[in-house]
Formats: structure tokens, C-alpha cells, sequence
């Protein structure tokens, strides 16, 4: 196994790795909406949406992939009502064909109180 790790995301604050990668295959870790020029949650979900999305293309991008590449997405909400906003800008980042498999559950709580939580 080889480890992740990019400045253009945040940084891990526990005992976790961004990403790793494992044969052919990159595991990355959830990512919430943190700024990691500021290490502080952007506001709202829109922001943090978009926010984790570009977290998740750095430490991709780090890993020599890009969303072409994801199979699998984790979507973790703390309110249903947001899936509209979440899917439209989700979308936006996945423009090849096909998309991959994903599930969107919804959570009582995410780290810092985060609205969002995505993994791939």
C-alpha cells in the first residue's frame, strides 16, 4: 500500500490516511467542506458540496486519477432536503459516462458539524 497525501486537501486530522492506494485501486477517505488554504468549514451546503467535490479531485488528483476513474461514491447528509442541491452539484463533477455506483444515507451528525460528507 502506498499513502496519499496532498496540501490541496486537508490535511488528516485523526488516525487516517487522505487516501491510499492499494494495487490499481485508490481508496479516499471522506472528505467534509473544509478550506485547506484555512482549515475552517466553508458555509452551507452548496459551498461545502462544492468544497468537498474539489478536495476529492486533489487527492485524486495526487493519486494520478480523476473522477473518470471513481467507481464507488458515499454520500452522507445531515438533512434529505439537501439531496436536490448535493445531486445537481455532484453531477457537475462527474461528466463522463458511465457514472459511478453510489448511496446517499442520511446521518444524525458529521464531524464539525459538517452538512456533507462524501468518500470514493
Amino acid at each position: 500500500m502506498k499513502k496519499v497525501e496532498t496540501i490541496n486537501a486537508p490535511i488528516a486530522v485523526g488516525p487516517y490516511s487522505q487516501a491510499l492506494i492499494a494495487g490499481e485501486f485508490v481508496f479516499c477517505s471522506g472528505q467534509i467542506g473544509i478550506d485547506p488554504k484555512t482549515n475552517e468549514l466553508v458555509e452551507g451546503i452548496e459551498k461545502q458540496t462544492k468544497r468537498v467535490m474539489n478536495n476529492l479531485k486533489a487527492v485524486l488528483k495526487m493519486a494520478n486519477g480523476g473522477f473518470e476513474n471513481v467507481v464507488k461514491t458515499e454520500i452522507f447528509l445531515t438533512d434529505i432536503n439537501d439531496f436536490t442541491t448535493v445531486n445537481e452539484i455532484y453531477g457537475s463533477f462527474f461528466v463522463n459516462d458511465p457514472k459511478p455506483a453510489r448511496q446517499t444515507v442520511v446521518v444524525a451528525k458529521l464531524p464539525k458539524n459538517a452538512l456533507i460528507e462524501i468518500s470514493c
